[in-house]
């Protein structure tokens, strides 16, 4: 792979990572709502997905799911029915819950915290997977890069680590936007629109890739 190949990798990169998407607004509002350390926690979730499926990918998962296209669509509802879920949650929040992912319990503080962060962590993971696309994008986008002449595994290597340097990159400016909004979260109402709009766009997200083809 020459220089000039994997700088245009990172320009592709940059802009598809930039495009916002579930994985974006859920580091946003959660951000927003619980601060940028449960952000980064789903980051770490969302990340670890997308990592499985890059490199599920490069293992033929994705020409085995165009072969069976009924396997892709079953996988793709139940992605779907996974962020309808999700919206149907944000958008019924009460105001008064420090997020919209997890109903609150009464352990004692610190199993609280832990059980808390691992539910941001699971949240991230299982949004990130509800897309079954990135294991197809990964297979028809990076290939594109590749030398055909030269090591595979290597040059995979270089490109998986390249694109999670520039998603968490992107990850954090979703994650800054959303700590600036939380300014704006104190007041109740305020919050409670801010809660539909999360969970309308997610919602969106679902009717979006259940309405798309394989």
């Amino acid at each position: 792979m020459s220089l000039h190949t994997w700088w245009l990798f990172v320009m592709m990169t940059f802009v598809v990572s930039a495009t916002p998407g579930p994985n974006m607004l859920l580091v946003m509002s959660t951000s927003a709502r619980d601060g940028l350390r449960a952000a980064i926690v789903n980051m770490a979730g969302c990340m670890t997905s997308l990592m499985l499926m890059l490199g599920l990918s490069a293992a033929g998962l994705g020409a085995l799911l165009q072969a069976f296209p009924a396997v892709f669509d079953g996988l793709r509802l139940l992605g779907a029915a996974y962020l309808a879920y999700l919206g149907v949650q944000c958008w019924r929040s009460p105001v008064e819950e420090p997020s919209c992912a997890e109903p609150a319990t009464t352990a004692p503080a610190s199993e609280t915290a832990g059980s808390s962060m691992w539910a941001q962590y699971r949240q991230g993971a299982l949004v990130a997977a509800s897309n079954p696309k990135a294991i197809l994008f990964a297979a028809a986008f990076f290939p594109q890069f590749l030398n055909p002449e030269a090591a595979q595994l290597p040059q995979f290597g270089i490109l998986l680590s390249t694109f999670a340097v520039v998603e968490v990159a992107w990850y954090f400016v979703y994650a800054a936007s959303g700590k600036q909004l939380a300014n704006y979260l104190r007041r109740a109402s305020v919050m409670r629109a801010f809660n539909r709009l999360t969970g309308g766009v997610f919602v969106g997200f679902a009717a979006l890739m259940a309405a798309a083809k394989s």
